[in-house]
């Protein structure tokens, strides 16, 4: 599944994920570098 995520304020990053983190974030692997950062939330 497609996931995006924040990495400080203004940086987003769009990846597969991985897994959920015990603090709330969520890990996405883009190519070979996996990213750990806050997920964005969904608009309803």
């Amino acid at each position: 599944m497609l996931r995006t995520i924040t990495l400080g304020s203004c940086v987003s990053v769009q990846g597969i994920f991985v897994k959920d983190m015990p603090d709330g974030r969520i890990a996405v692997k883009v190519d070979d570098t996996v990213y750990a950062g806050k997920p964005v939330s969904r608009k309803n």
